[in-house]
């Protein structure tokens, strides 16, 4: 019997890309394994990672250094069933159907680690809810 379902497609934006969407896109892909679709863009996105936020990730065995800043298209909002915004604004195109949800959350730039562990956790407990709905 062939599975026809497609699985979720989540896709995390923040304007540089640098910081809180990758965490996040980090998190997913460790917690919820291939059951769902991770991408991850920014609106104006930085030439790099975050150093910080990949230290932050690196503390709980997560390794996000091989990721790259990408730029948001609208084919990675069409292609996504649920977009989360990180601080873009009106940077994000918004399409009819789509789940949109907003997080608010402290920006990790020019932050120390201990700035960005808290950010990190809330992260964290954000993706949990995310996949108990999702799979």
């Amino acid at each position: 019997m062939t599975d026809t379902t497609t699985k979720p497609s989540v896709l995390f934006v923040c304007v540089h890309n640098a910081g809180r969407s990758q965490m996040a896109a980090g998190f997913l892909r460790d917690i919820a394994g291939d059951r769902i679709e991770v991408r991850s863009a920014g609106s104006m996105p930085a030439d790099q990672i975050n150093p910080t936020a990949v230290a932050a990730m690196g503390e709980l065995g997560i390794d996000i250094t091989a990721e790259q800043p990408k730029v948001l298209t609208t084919e990675a909002v069409q292609a996504s069933d649920v977009v989360i915004t990180m601080g873009c604004g009106d940077a994000c195109p918004f399409f009819p159907g789509k789940r949109y949800e907003d997080w608010k959350l402290d920006d990790p730039a020019g932050q120390g680690i201990d700035a960005v562990r808290p950010i990190r956790d809330e992260i964290r407990a954000r993706i949990e809810q995310l996949v108990s709905e999702l799979v």
